[in-house]
């Protein structure tokens, strides 16, 4: 599949009726996911507040997992070997496990098992058929706001040339994408540099507001070269956010491109937000010739890694 159609497909995924019962008593929910599995992991952590949420992005789970625990191991392969260890050591710990993925050994390790239904897509072109179980599970998304959010995929699909100019911008000038968010888009800001690492294969930097004001503030007034980075901003609805976006670009004499998030609702402001960076990064990678859906470094890494160690040079 052309990976245009991939982007194209990701408002059929929120007709996604996947789900899981929740267990009638749980403390705290962990979620495991790695790469493009794991972004769902983090929107939700972003916008789920009625319980502690905790990410687990390697190997090793909390020592605070239990049979309280609801833990959700997330894999669009299942196959993901941090993912399977991290199911692993939560089932030892009789926490209560769910798993989603389209295929792959993570079925076999969780109480319950979430099917994804289309095995044939990029891990990170799945984000809305992994986020579907638990929006639908928690009960955070309303059929009104999915309506609005399919409207807004459909509006992108058919006319993202402002998503184009601002690839056109980067590739003009070389430029390193800086993304900054603030809540409930600190998430959607990883995602896009996530996107411009394994589209267009660059590096890209994330973060987020208000905490980069105790930090980044420094170095966008003093850093060398700051010509040859480009600076994109999602607006807030929240004044005090808006209010130190211009600030800190006045004070620090930076040029953010600001970009404002379509939707009434919290969910459709993510999606629309989440669809514009990969159609940008998507164009980005057209124009550097690049193709958007080579992970071939990251396929030999995992081969070199599965070689006895005894084999390997230190």
């Amino acid at each position: 599949m052309e990976f245009l159609e991939e982007l194209r497909l990701m408002k059929e995924q929120l007709k996604f009726e996947g789900r899981f019962r929740l267990p009638k008593n749980f403390s705290n929910v962990v979620l495991s996911g790695l790469g493009g599995s794991g972004i769902s992991a983090r929107i939700f952590q972003e916008i789920y507040s009625k319980k502690p949420v905790s990410l687990v992005e390697g190997y090793e789970i909390p020592d605070f997992v239990s049979p309280s625990t609801l833990f959700i191991s997330m894999s669009y392969s299942g196959n993901t070997e941090e993912v399977l260890a991290a199911a692993k050591a939560a089932k030892k710990r009789k926490a209560h496990v769910v798993t989603i993925s389209s295929r792959g050994l993570l079925e076999g390790y969780g109480d319950q098992h979430v099917k994804i239904p289309r095995p044939d897509l990029q891990p990170r072109s799945s984000l809305v058929y992994l986020l579907m179980p638990l929006l639908n599970s928690f009960g955070l998304a309303e059929p009104k706001e999915i309506r609005e959010s399919y409207g807004l995929l459909s509006g992108l699909d058919g006319n993202p040339e402002e998503c184009y100019r601002h690839a056109r911008s980067i590739a003009r000038s070389d430029a390193i994408p800086v993304i900054y968010g603030s809540f409930p888009f600190r998430a959607v800001a990883y995602r896009w540099k996530t996107q411009f690492n394994e589209n267009p294969k660059i590096l890209a930097y994330s973060s987020s507001f208000p905490e980069l004001n105790h930090n980044d503030t420094m170095a966008l007034a003093h850093t060398y070269k700051k010509n040859e980075f480009y600076f994109m901003v999602f607006a807030s609805r929240d004044k005090r956010i808006n209010d130190r976006i211009h600030v800190t670009e006045k004070l620090t004499r930076s040029k953010f491109n600001i970009i404002n998030p379509k939707g009434t609702s919290q969910l459709s402001r993510i999606l629309y937000l989440v669809h514009y960076g990969d159609y940008l990064s998507y164009k980005l990678s057209s124009i550097r010739g690049i193709n958007p859906t080579d992970v071939s470094y990251i396929e030999k890494l995992k081969t070199m890694l599965k070689k006895p160690k005894e084999g390997r040079k230190a």
